[in-house]
């Protein structure tokens, strides 16, 4: 065959597989052979989440998402990208808990679709004022001397003791991180 039909056939041909994994590895920061991008280029789904960070939301979130919730939705799931992307944006900028966004995120795929900031509202999931959360973890600290001075110690295992009280006085609405850097 000529170079010219190569050529053309080549430029017909998709992009494959392994193109596929670079370019969504890439674009989230992980690896080419990690299981959230291999699963999700092997059902199709790279692209999606490639749309929802074309649509301003957080694509490594948005992998972990599809990874996750969208397993039975096809190449192209019936949230819209923007959907996705705004769920992302509020868990990053800290609005919403990891826990409060997969609440939002189910509330999204079983409604194919949703405002992610309506629904979190609908929820009653709003964020903590910093201050606030500073009481918890004071109270907890004085609730727990023993974990705290374990914790102080080095002994890592500790900060569980803590987080569970900040957690439970918060009313689940605390993020986690948050309390742990506290």
């Amino acid at each position: 065959p000529s170079q010219e039909w190569i050529d053309r056939v080549h430029a017909a041909l998709p992009m494959l597989p392994a193109a596929r994994r670079t370019r969504l590895a890439e674009a989230t920061g992980l690896a080419v052979a990690s299981e959230a991008v291999t699963s999700v280029v092997e059902r199709g789904q790279d692209d999606y989440v490639l749309a929802v960070g074309a649509a301003g939301g957080n694509v490594a979130r948005a992998l972990v998402y599809v990874k996750e919730a969208f397993a039975e939705q096809g190449t192209e799931p019936k949230v819209p990208a923007a959907d996705l992307a705004g769920l992302t944006t509020l868990e990053t900028a800290g609005t919403l808990t990891a826990t409060q966004a997969k609440a939002v995120l189910a509330e999204l795929v079983a409604n194919d679709g949703g405002d992610a900031a309506a629904i979190a509202a609908a929820k009653g999931f709003e964020a903590i004022d910093t201050s606030e959360l500073e009481g918890f973890v004071d109270a907890a600290i004085a609730a727990e001397p023993d974990a705290w001075a374990k914790f102080c110690a080095g002994d890592g295992k500790a900060m569980g003791a803590l987080v569970g009280l900040v957690m439970k006085a918060s009313k689940g609405k605390a993020d986690g991180k948050l309390v742990t850097a506290m």
